[in-house]
């Protein structure tokens, strides 16, 4: 350190003072500003891209949320008319099941009237081919005049034996 001292030159130190400072002046003048400024731009520039990204983070956290919501909402709509058109189906059927059972039973009252009405008809015509049997068995009893129980009994089973049932 002693050899600093000794080797000191006033003159030196303030011409390299005033070089510093001349130095500094420059400096500031040209150079800090422009640095500072582009500094200021970087700076800037890293905050409205964070505050982008963060825009940008909270508008998807957004969408997603309405995405969401969406599917919930078509998924409840999905539901609702799965269940619209289950109710329509079975009501459908129902329909159809009373319908059959109505035209079933119409049918079944059709043949059994139709039924009756053969039956009477047959009916009829048995009685009808009866009288005419009975008729024709007193008209031959009359015609021979007969005289006897045996020849009446004979021509009678005569008579039925010639007669046929329809």
């Amino acid at each position: 350190m002693e050899t600093l001292l000794n080797d000191f030159s006033p003159g030196l130190f303030f011409m390299q003072l005033i070089i510093l400072v001349i130095l500094i002046v420059l400096l500031g003048k040209f150079a800090w500003k422009p640095i500072l400024n582009s500094l200021e731009e970087r700076e800037s520039g890293i905050e409205d891209a964070l505050s982008a990204a963060e825009e940008a983070r909270k508008e998807m956290q957004n969408l997603t949320a309405d995405n969401e919501r969406l599917a919930k909402e078509a998924r409840a709509e999905r539901d609702a008319m799965m269940k619209e058109a289950r109710e329509i189906r079975d009501k459908m059927i129902a329909e159809a099941k009373e319908d059959a059972k109505e035209v079933t039973t119409k049918l079944i009252e059709t043949a059994q009237a139709s039924i009756v009405q053969e039956k009477q008809a047959a009916l009829a015509e048995i009685k009808k081919n009866v009288a005419e049997l009975s008729i024709g068995i007193a008209e031959s009893v009359i015609k021979k005049e007969l005289s006897s129980k045996e020849d009446q009994l004979k021509l009678v089973e005569e008579t039925l034996k010639n007669v046929t049932l329809n």
